[in-house]
Formats: C-alpha cells, sequence, structure tokens
C-alpha cells in the first residue's frame, strides 16, 4: 500500500501543514528527570502509550521505526492502516510519526515525541496535520476534529501514568 498523501515525513517540519489540511499541535507536561524521560519514551516507541490508551495495534515490528506498518483500531470497528515514516532516538528527545494508508478514515501524518527540556521537564508533543478520508469523517465535521484534539490530551494523561510522571 501507498501513502494517502505527497508530504511524506513533513511532520519532522516543525509547524509545517501543507495546503488542504488542518494541523494539530498539542503539548503535555509529562514530569521531570531522566527516568521519567526514559520511561515515557520507551512506552511510545514499543506502542505501550497507544495500548493503555485502549486502541488495538497490530504492528509488524515490537518497536516503531521506518516502514513498520501499524493497524490502528479504534472502538474495535475501525481500522486504521499507517506506515512509520520516521523515528528519533536521541539523549533528549525521541518518538515517531506514521503516514496514513489507503483504508484510513483520515489522510495526514501524526507524530508522537518525547522531550527533555535544559531544566529537566519531560513532555509529549502530538503532531499532525490531516483531512477526512472516508465519508464518516467528513460527516463528523468539528465533532471529528474536537476527537483528534481530545486524543492528543489523553495521549499525555496516559502517558504521564506509564511512566510516573506528575500526578493530575
Amino acid at each position: 500500500m501507498s501513502f494517502t498523501y505527497d508530504d511524506v515525513g513533513a511532520t519532522q517540519r516543525n509547524g509545517f501543514c501543507p495546503p488542504g489540511f488542518r494541523p494539530l499541535h498539542v503539548r503535555n507536561r509529562i514530569g521531570e528527570g531522566e527516568e521519567v524521560f526514559r520511561r515515557a519514551s520507551e512506552a511510545v516507541l514499543t506502542w505501550e502509550m497507544h495500548r493503555a490508551l485502549g486502541m488495538g495495534i497490530d504492528a509488524s515490528a515490537e518497536r516503531a521505526a521506518p516502514d513498520v506498518d501499524v493497524t490502528v483500531t479504534l472502538a474495535g470497528l475501525i481500522k486504521a492502516p499507517c506506515r512509520v515514516v520516521w523515528t528519533v532516538e536521541e539523549h533528549r528527545r525521541a518518538g515517531w510519526a506514521y503516514g496514513t494508508l489507503s483504508g484510513h478514515p483520515e489522510c495526514g501524518e501524526e507524530s508522537f515525541v518525547v522531550d527533555r527540556t535544559g531544566d529537566g521537564t519531560v513532555w509529549l508533543t502530538v503532531s499532525a496535520f490531516s483531512r477526512a478520508a472516508k465519508w464518516y469523517a467528513k460527516a463528523g465535521g468539528p465533532a471529528t476534529r474536537g476527537l483528534q484534539h481530545a486524543y492528543a490530551r489523553r495521549c499525555g494523561v496516559v502517558l504521564r501514568r506509564l511512566s510516573g510522571g506528575d500526578e493530575d
């Protein structure tokens, strides 16, 4: 299967959103310190965060890496095929992005990146650009967009819990 959009890998360019797509950028504070960063990074890179969100994850590898195919199942009904387009594993930054494949209800790309700032604060940033691809995503209109924002915020809550970060 091929990607359903042209700007593959564009989530690496901070703030870039191709014409005709809607941007998403949600930054969640996870906690403090190296151990929280390490745990959060592993939870993101190994699909643990997504599974803890209640998403079904069927991946062709146990860890995110370029060209790994991932099918996310939403509410046990909607299958969303994707492919990892880039990963990063650095001293203070770790994460990945996937792009949509044919059959996904949306068209675009989404990234999940954990970073530790100079003061030791650990953050999760969920960035995306998307547009509806299936009739039901189009019919959802603004509600679909609201669900995407709520999902990105929920990623932070779940990752904070998984990594032993700050309490809500």
